[in-house]
């Protein structure tokens, strides 16, 4: 368990069913790995991660889990991961623990932090 963990975070993710809450509980633990200074809080109803602004968010869904980011739009995707169409928000659909890449996904939070500065 990671210090910097907001019980309230941890209360939303315990109430979800089992394959979603191993997703993003995963998820989770890769933003805190990405930068020691991030802070976890419950902002509209969920996670949210803060770094000198607004870096990126956990959407749970029935069937999948979106990580999304702020100012995704600005992000550098080499991969193709990235979806929605809105002015600055992108998110990246999770749908099984299998779909998570570790490095790519750090790298990517870790330039949404950039953008903060």
């Amino acid at each position: 368990m990671d210090q910097r963990e907001n019980i309230e975070v941890t209360k939303l993710i315990e109430a979800l069913p089992e394959p979603i809450q191993d997703i993003t509980n995963n998820l989770r633990v890769l933003i805190f790995k990405s930068s020691p200074e991030i802070i976890e809080e419950v902002k509209w109803s969920k996670p949210s991660y803060d770094q000198n602004g607004l870096v990126c968010y956990l959407a749970p869904a029935k069937k999948h889990v979106n990580l999304g980011f702020y100012q995704g739009s600005d992000l550098t995707d080499k991969e193709a991961v990235l979806q929605g169409t809105g002015k600055q928000m992108r998110h990246i659909q999770v749908k099984k623990i299998e779909d998570i890449k570790p490095d790519l996904f750090i790298s990517m939070i870790q330039e949404a932090i950039e953008l903060n500065k």
